[in-house]
C-alpha cells in the first residue's frame, strides 16, 4: 500500500473533504512509497526516526512539526541541515497530521486523551481544536486528578495552579497551547482546566490569585507532548484496526524536560 493512500485514509477521518490550507503535508521521502510498516509518534525526533528505521516501518505519522515552525520551513542553520541529512538518509516517509485529526467529529486528539487518561464521567467534545469537557461522576480534587493522569499516562510531572484540593466535578480539556483558557475559567461550566502550555505569569496568576480570592478554579499544566501524545495513540490504535494487514508502531518520543526525580 503506499504512503498517500495511507495518509488519505487518516485525512478521511477529518470528515471535513481536503483542506485548501493545511500543515499536514508531506515532509520527507515519497507519496509513492510502498509501506509494509507503519510508524506513529508524536514528534520526528532524531531518536524516533532511528528508531522507526529499525522497526523496519517506511512511513512515519507525527503529530508535530520536523522542523520547528508550523510549516515546517525549512533553513540552512546547521542542525537543521544534519537532521535533514538524518531523515534522508534513513529513507523514511514522513507525513504530518494536524489539522486533519482535530477536524473529526470527535477530535480524534482529546479522544486518546480522554480514552487513556481513564475519567470516570460524562464527555461533551466541543466543536474546536483540542477542547472537551468531562463531568466527572464522583468530584475529585484538582491534586488527586492530577495524580490519576500523571499514573495513567506517565507524565512526569504535572503542575496545578490554583485551588488544588478544592473537589471538582466540571473539568475540561484545552490541550496543547490553545487560546481562551481564561474564559473558560471564567464559566460556571468549568472549575478545572486541563491544558499544555500557558503563560505563566499572566494565566497561571490569574487562576492563583482567583482561588487565593475564594473561588473554586484550577489549572492544570501537562505539557504540549504530554497533553496531546495519547491522541497519536489513538491514531496507531485506528490503523491497526482499519489495515491490520499492515503493522503499527507507536513510538514514544518522551518528554521534553529532564528532572531531578
Amino acid at each position: 500500500m503506499k504512503a498517500q493512500q495511507i495518509m488519505d485514509l487518516l485525512f478521511d477521518l477529518g470528515e471535513c473533504g481536503r483542506l485548501e490550507e493545511t500543515c499536514d503535508t508531506i515532509k520527507s521521502g515519497s507519496p509513492d512509497a510502498e509501506v509494509t510498516k507503519i510508524a506513529v509518534s508524536m514528534f520526528a525526533t532524531p531518536d524516533v526516526v532511528r528508531k522507526a528505521k529499525e522497526t523496519g516501518a517506511e512511513l512515519l505519522v507525527v503529530h508535530e512539526p520536523t522542523y520547528f515552525n508550523h510549516w515546517d520551513e525549512h533553513s540552512d542553520e546547521p542542525f537543521e541541515v544534519e537532521k535533514r541529512r538524518l531523515i534522508e538518509e534513513s529513507g523514511i516517509t514522513i507525513y504530518r497530521y494536524h489539522d486533519y485529526p482535530h477536524k473529526a467529529p470527535r477530535d480524534l486528539i482529546c479522544a486518546g486523551e480522554i480514552k487513556y487518561m481513564k475519567l470516570d464521567g460524562e464527555v461533551e467534545y466541543i466543536g474546536r481544536f483540542d477542547k472537551v469537557r468531562i463531568r466527572l461522576n464522583k468530584p475529585m480534587t484538582p491534586r488527586e486528578l492530577a495524580a490519576h493522569i500523571e499514573k495513567n499516562v506517565g507524565i512526569k510531572h504535572i503542575r496545578i495552579a490554583g485551588a488544588a484540593d478544592s473537589p471538582c466535578t466540571k473539568i475540561t480539556g484545552m490541550f496543547g497551547t490553545p487560546g481562551g483558557i481564561e474564559q473558560e475559567l471564567r464559566s460556571g461550566d468549568c472549575e478545572v482546566v486541563m491544558t499544555g502550555e500557558v503563560c505563566e505569569w499572566a494565566l497561571a496568576e490569574w487562576v492563583r490569585q482567583a482561588a487565593q480570592m475564594g473561588h473554586k478554579k484550577a489549572l492544570l499544566v501537562l505539557g504540549h507532548l504530554g497533553s496531546e501524545r495519547d491522541g497519536m495513540r489513538l491514531v496507531a490504535d485506528i490503523l491497526k484496526e482499519k489495515l491490520p494487514g499492515i503493522p503499527t508502531e507507536y513510538i514514544e518520543s518522551g518528554e521534553v524536560y529532564t528532572y531531578t526525580d
